[in-house]
């Protein structure tokens, strides 16, 4: 799996116009599965996201998950994160899980953040989205995994 994390003040998706996900203080997070990942991926990444240690403590550190701000996690599917450009103009997305690999994936990563008592918001799987956010910082990283593990 591969995620862009990003730190927000505020994030939010609509899909036909109407809101479908929002969130204050948190971590934005748009999320592609690839044809080999699974269910020790999707807890993988979601136990990245629940220890991610980059909102401030007192001092101004990165120091605190997102749990310790009382933040919460917007969770969008995007499978062009697999989007291949190293050939040619147009990006190829064969990399890219189909829907009915991803979106069970997908959403253990929402269930898994969940029972770690995190607050979670989400966008609509297979919808064309919006999605409106304001990066804190900025801070935005990249989490890959492979076989269950952060790589």
């Amino acid at each position: 799996m591969r995620a862009v994390v990003q730190r927000v003040t505020r994030a939010a998706v609509t899909v036909d116009g109407a809101t479908v996900g929002e969130i204050e203080q948190g971590l934005m997070v748009l999320v592609g599965v690839g044809h080999d990942d699974g269910p020790a991926d999707a807890e993988a990444l979601a136990g990245k996201l629940a220890g991610l240690r980059v909102f401030a403590d007192p001092e101004g550190r990165m120091n605190l998950a997102v749990d310790d701000v009382g933040g919460a996690v917007l969770v969008v599917s995007q499978f062009t994160l697999l989007g291949d450009v190293r050939r040619g103009k147009r990006p190829s997305f064969t990399d890219a899980a189909p829907p009915d690999h991803a979106e069970p994936l997908v959403d253990e990563v929402v269930g898994c953040l969940q029972r770690a008592g995190i607050e979670v918001a989400t966008g609509t799987f297979g919808a064309r989205m919006e999605v409106s956010l304001v990066n804190d910082g900025p801070v935005t990283l990249v989490v890959e995994t492979r076989n269950g593990k952060v790589v």
